[in-house]
């Protein structure tokens, strides 16, 4: 027997309305959130707290490194300040101060130099002309020993000789005659040798002309013959 097609209209309305409320009812499921979902999401909340108060206090019980002192920003900032006006004044003084003692301690190495080179200079001009005058002196020795003692041209070449050996001796210079004794190659110089038994080797048997010193050094060793 077939259907009636007057019911078919009542039974699709009410298949629409069973399946409106259907969809209403999962669209709500969907659209609420899970309470472990919640229930995670906090305690992870919580977690991540307690990690960010833990850093905080590590943080502040952490001694704070100093900072570096950077010499090139101090010094700029030095030459930056106002110098105080005393400080000024005591380095400009000190400084002065410094280049006058300096300047004082130069000047006196520069006079005792200049005395020592004047000091030398002379006796080097000394000796140099005593130097000179010694052939004239033991040329009047010789003339001395070969005049007779009554001749009185030799009382004056005696009187000359006397008056220049005084001024020799006045400026420093000291004749020394070696003879008998010890050769010393420092002093003597030996213009040849000769056999003597008495002595024996190494004396000094004749001067043939007398040394002489200038202010306690040789001048002129003495020429002597000596034994050996």
């Amino acid at each position: 027997m077939p259907a009636d097609p007057r019911h078919k209209p009542a039974e699709d309305a009410v298949r629409e309305q069973l399946r409106d409320e259907e969809e209403l009812v999962s669209s709500e499921k969907s659209a609420e959130p899970p309470a472990e979902a919640e229930a995670g999401e906090a305690e992870a909340g919580d977690a991540e707290a307690d990690e960010a108060e833990a850093g905080d206090a590590e943080a502040a019980t952490e001694e704070p490194e100093p900072a570096e002192v950077d010499d090139e920003e101090e010094e700029d900032k030095a030459a930056r300040e106002p110098d105080d006006p005393a400080a000024v004044l005591q380095r400009e003084r000190d400084e002065y101060l410094a280049l006058a003692q300096r300047t004082q301690a130069d000047f006196e190495n520069w006079r005792k130099r200049a005395a020592r080179e004047s000091a030398a200079a002379g006796r080097r001009a000394k000796s140099g002309l005593v130097g000179e005058l010694l052939p004239v002196v033991d040329n009047l020795e010789r003339a001395l020993d070969s005049a007779a003692e009554e001749d009185g041209l030799a009382g004056g070449v005696a009187l000359v000789h006397s008056e220049l050996v005084s001024v020799l001796v006045r400026n420093g210079v000291e004749p020394f005659d070696p003879k008998g004794e010890t050769f010393d190659p420092s002093e003597h110089e030996a213009l040849s040798t000769r056999p003597d038994e008495e002595a024996g080797n190494g004396v000094v048997l004749d001067v043939v002309e007398k040394g002489y010193r200038l202010n306690g050094s040789v001048l002129r060793p003495a020429r002597v013959v000596v034994s050996g």
